[in-house]
């Protein structure tokens, strides 16, 4: 079980990420110590999207082609509509979340960002929340959908909104701290 500030943490996103969503848990697992690095789809910087018009960037540390999920312990999955919509197009990505799924290492999804849980087939049976416009989504992927800012099932964390990203940083961090995560297939 790692402790929060020795923890290895993974953001996956590409353009489009919802600038909260990804800045907040990026700067307050930082601040708690966890090393966290951003895998994208592209080595350049990727822009996030603010409220209504693209936002600041972010550098990226490695490319989806390049991650081994053996050097993480926790992937943490950033919502905006475009963002995961194209993250779960490219079959590189959907896989770096089946095999964080399948390895027991905590997975944390807020807002749109369960599109990718849904595309890796990961959420059959399990509580789950989202972003309310994906709910159905979510329930079509065999989910069982909750209204609450964070809910968790064996180790995968979700979150609606920005607003839930307090209680959703701190989950990743008690998540974190707890080690992999025995799971039924979902």
């Amino acid at each position: 079980m790692p402790s929060i500030n020795s923890a290895k943490i993974l953001i996956l996103a590409t353009d489009g990420y919802e600038r909260s969503e990804l800045r907040v848990p990026l700067e307050k697992l930082k601040e708690r110590g966890a090393d966290v690095k951003i895998a994208s789809l592209k080595a350049d910087p990727i822009k996030s999207w603010d409220e209504k018009d693209w936002g600041d960037t972010v550098n990226v540390d490695l490319e989806t082609k390049n991650v081994k999920i053996d050097e993480f312990d926790a992937l943490v999955l950033p919502g905006g509509q475009i963002n995961p919509d194209i993250l779960r197009k490219d079959e590189t990505a959907v896989q770096i979340v089946r095999d964080f799924v399948a390895s027991g290492k905590v997975v944390a999804a807020i807002c749109h960002g369960p599109w990718l849980l849904v595309e890796a087939d990961a959420l059959k049976g399990r509580k789950v929340t989202s972003y309310p416009s994906i709910k159905t989504d979510v329930k079509n992927a065999g989910g069982v959908w909750e209204d609450a800012p964070v809910v968790t099932d064996q180790g995968i964390i979700t979150s609606r909104k920005p607003d839930d990203l307090d209680a959703f940083v701190d989950k990743i961090v008690e998540e974190v701290e707890e080690g992999r995560h025995d799971r039924r297939a979902a």
